[in-house]
Order: C-alpha cells, then sequence, then structure tokens
C-alpha cells in the first residue's frame, strides 16, 4: 500500500482506544494516526482470511471427522449448516453493537470469540458438541468480519475506499485456494482438529493488530428491533431444521409442522416490521425493483449452487475413495476459475446486460452441476479439473453480478441495511442450500436405496436442473436494469 494514504485526513491521536462518537454526517471521518491509517487494512484482511479459511477448510475434512466421531460422512452437513446459520442469524446486529459499545470492543470481542469456539470445536468429542461450538465459532464471525469493514469505511475518506478495500480483500481470494488443500493434508497427514487449531496464530495476529490498530468509534443509535431479531431468528433456524427432517423417514411430519410455523414467524415479522419505527430489515427495500429481484434470486439459485462445494468433496473420497489431499488438489481448480475471471466480470456485464448474463450464467452453471453427475472414479483429473475451473468462473461471475445489481439502486439509509440484508441473504441460501442437497443425497441414498455413486449422480441431476429453473428469476429485470452501475 502506498505510504501516504489517508494523509489528507490525519491526525494524531494519543490512543486508539479513546472512543470517538462520530456525527451523524456522512462525511465525518475520526482522526487516524499514520500508522492507523497505513496498517489499518489489515485488520479486515486477518479477519476476512480467518473466516473465509475456516469455511473453506472443512469440506475436504468432513469423511475423516465423521470416521473420528463415528458418524456418517452423509450427516456431518450440521458441522457446516450450524456456522453458516449463526452468521445469518447475527450479521444484522453486528452494526448496532459496534455503534452501541464501539467497533474496538466488539472486534476483539469478536476475535476472543472466533478462537474460544475454535478451541471448543477442537476439542468436540461428538457431532451434538462440534455443531454447539460451531455456534459459537459463528457468533464471532457474524460480528468479526462486519465490524472490520464497518471500520474501514467509517475511518476513510470515500474516494479512497476502492485501493483500501481492495488491499484488505486480497484474502477473499487466496483463501479459497488454500483451504481445501490445507484441509486435506492436515485430516491426512496430522489429525482434524488442527482445522481448527490453525485459526489460534491467526486469532493472536488479529488481536495484536486489534489493539494496536482499531480506533474505538461509537455512532447515537437507537433502540435494537429485538422483537423483529427474534422473530427472523426464529424463522431462519426452524426452517433450515425442517428441510433435514422431511429426508428423514418418520419425520415429515413435524418437518411440514416446522416449515408453517417458520412462514407463520415471517408473516408476523411482516406485519412487525411495518409497524415497527426501525425494523432489523426495513420492508422498503423491496419497493425497489432490482433489490426485490436480485435478492430473491440470489436465494434460489445459490440453493443449488451452495450444496455443490459440500458435496463434491464427499463424491470424491466417499464415492470414489480419494485421499482428503486429492481431493483437496481437485477443489482448487473452483478458486483458479473464480480469481480467473475478476477482471472480465465487468466488461462481460458492459457488453451482454445483467439480465442477459445472469439469465446464461445461471443456466451453465446448471448445466455444469448436471455434468458432475457424469463423473465416476475412472475418469482422470485432468479431465475433471477444466469443468471445475469453468465452474468456478461461472460462480464468480453469477455473485458479482447477483450482489451488484441487488444493491446497486439504493440509495442513503437504504444502502447500509440492504447490504446487511444481502449478507444474511447470502449465509441463509448457503445454510439451505447444504441442507436441502444432504436431505436429498440422504432420500435418494436412504430412502429409495440407491447405490452411493448412483445417489450423488440423482442429486446432481436434480440439483443441477433446479438451478436452471431459478434463472427465470432475473427474465424480470428489464435490459435496461443496471446500466447506471458501470
Amino acid at each position: 500500500m502506498s505510504e501516504n494514504l489517508g494523509n489528507e485526513s490525519i491526525e494524531k491521536v494519543k490512543d486508539p482506544a479513546e472512543p470517538v462518537t462520530l456525527s451523524q454526517n456522512i462525511d465525518s471521518k475520526p482522526k487516524l494516526t499514520s500508522l492507523q491509517a497505513k496498517y489499518l487494512p489489515y485488520v479486515l484482511a486477518v479477519a476476512l482470511f480467518m473466516q473465509i479459511l475456516d469455511a473453506t477448510i472443512l469440506n475436504t475434512a468432513l469423511p475423516e471427522m465423521a470416521l473420528a466421531l463415528g458418524e456418517s460422512p452423509l450427516k456431518m452437513q450440521w458441522a457446516i449448516i450450524s456456522y453458516a446459520l449463526t452468521l445469518a442469524i447475527f450479521i444484522p446486529i453486528s452494526g448496532f453493537m459496534a455503534d452501541k459499545y464501539g467497533t474496538r470492543k466488539v472486534f476483539l470481542s469478536a476475535i476472543v470469540l472466533f478462537s474460544i469456539g475454535s478451541i471448543f470445536c477442537a476439542m468436540s468429542p461428538n457431532l451434538n458438541i462440534l455443531v454447539a461450538s460451531r455456534i459459537l465459532q459463528g457468533i464471532g464471525g457474524a460480528l468479526m468480519t462486519p465490524v472490520a469493514r464497518l471500520i474501514l469505511v467509517k475511518s476513510y475518506p470515500r474516494n479512497q475506499l476502492l485501493t483500501v478495500m481492495n488491499f484488505a480483500v486480497i484474502p477473499a481470494l487466496i483463501a479459497p485456494l488454500v483451504g481445501p488443500l490445507v484441509g486435506g493434508y492436515l485430516v491426512q497427514y496430522a489429525s482434524w482438529h488442527w482445522i481448527f487449531l490453525i485459526n489460534l496464530p491467526m486469532g493472536v495476529l488479529g488481536l495484536i493488530l486489534g489493539f494496536k490498530l482499531v480506533p474505538d468509534l461509537r455512532e447515537i443509535t437507537g433502540k435494537l428491533d429485538l422483537f423483529g431479531f427474534g422473530l427472523f431468528a426464529l424463522a431462519a433456524s426452524l426452517l433450515t431444521l425442517a428441510v433435514e427432517l422431511l429426508s428423514d423417514a418418520g419425520d415429515e411430519v413435524l418437518g411440514v409442522a416446522l416449515i408453517v410455523i417458520a412462514l407463520s414467524l415471517l408473516y408476523g415479522y411482516v406485519r412487525h416490521a411495518r409497524k415497527a419505527s426501525n425494523p432489523i430489515f426495513p420492508l422498503s427495500l423491496f419497493k425497489v425493483h432490482t433489490f426485490s429481484i436480485g435478492i430473491t434470486g440470489n436465494l434460489l439459485t445459490r440453493l443449488g449452487i451452495s450444496a455443490v462445494p459440500y458435496l463434491l468433496p464427499l463424491l470424491l473420497q466417499v464415492a470414489f475413495k480419494y485421499t482428503p489431499s486429492q481431493a483437496g488438489w481437485l477443489l482448487t481448480p473452483i478458486a483458479v476459475g473464480a480469481m480467473g475471471i475478476k477482471p472480465w466480470v465487468s466488461k462481460l456485464i458492459q457488453q451482454f446486460s445483467y439480465r442477459k448474463v445472469l439469465v446464461i450464467n445461471t443456466t451453465m452453471l446448471g448445466i455444469l452441476i448436471i455434468l458432475l453427475a457424469k463423473l465416476d472414479a475412472s475418469i482422470p483429473w485432468y479431465y475433471i479439473a477444466p469443468l471445475l475451473v469453468i465452474m468456478g468462473a461461472c460462480n464468480s461471475l453469477q455473485f458479482s453480478a447477483m450482489n451488484t445489481i441487488t444493491i446497486g439502486d439504493l440509495s442513503g439509509s437504504q444502502t447500509s441495511s440492504g447490504n446487511s440484508l444481502m449478507a444474511v441473504n447470502q449465509q441463509l441460501a448457503i445454510s439451505f442450500g447444504i441442507a436441502f442437497g444432504a436431505a436429498i443425497l440422504t432420500v435418494f441414498s436412504e430412502r429409495l436405496g440407491f447405490e452411493i455413486v448412483s445417489a450423488f449422480h440423482a442429486t446432481f441431476y436434480l440439483l443441477g436442473i433446479l438451478t436452471i429453473i431459478s434463472g427465470l428469476s432475473f427474465l424480470r429485470l428489464s435490459p435496461e436494469d443496471g446500466r447506471g452501475l458501470y
């Protein structure tokens, strides 16, 4: 980074821990020391790396973890779902917590929670305790990365944010590349416990940077919408649990009952939000045409896409008998494709419009998922790798286009709440997608008696078809939607 980053707005302060209350003026910025201005982006970089590495390192480790914990590899999805669902539930209150109690205190507490959760995960003797530990870890993660991003947004002038953010998110590109590899090698040559213990050195680094660099920023806050938060959290949890129950013989009635209860809670939230002065998710957001389409399409298309990173390592290790490290290497082309397409995303959208890109790209993703159903153990890796590179590129294009069109037309206070809801929606889609994919696999393998490879193939076929159908939601966009975003 440039040595003189932020010099125009830098003044010396004696102690970064001294509380700074910002005015409601969007241009109000805190006084940073030269050390803070230069190195503060590393705080977000460390937080992002910890969170994304933790999310990607687990996929290749699940079969070995299942063996150690005495569980079926096909029943380990809750180790991932519990974390994603916790992120979805607690991300909405991260901004309120930071404003009320101070960015410094909340960020440091988040790293401590994340690290303690990692220790408990490593010590877990069974799946139930592992899931509980992942929830604790998820609470830390839900506060850690959003608050770190908020610190940068509040600390730098707008004309420096792009440079600062581009540097800070580099780990978001690197972590998915190294995560599956590190996870595979750790469980193969050490033990699964190390995939959680590896978080501790990063946690210590985050604490050191946090103590030295993070300013204690606060805002004047209203009351937290606890009632709305409770309705949303309970509805999301019940919906995720219901998907799992519907796949188990004898639990279908309970699963349907939970869906009814969850939908009733969501209806209750809508009625509450119409009357509340400061709802956790303002309904006015959905009056913005592109936001409404983007948030719906984001959820629907991610149901199939989010299941693939969970199912593919299981296919490779459980059905094809790959070692964890071999599976890790074969997952890296997805990250390579995602990184390779980045320079072309804007050009493709400018050339063809958001509508065409999203409809065609979602269809391509569905076809690629269906092609996974054609894989068998005899196919060499060098035939599989190109398919995964293309899938990674299409994933990256999809997420970039969906995210931009979702919040691009929001303005003023809508931007913050809309960005928060989009982040929540993404995590919900991950938890729903993994639960849905695992449920379909269970139905084919246990309820319908398919042989394991055939069960995986049937699951990929169904997920691919549903992904293609989900792309039709983007037909509601007009060719002119999003033109002002590029």
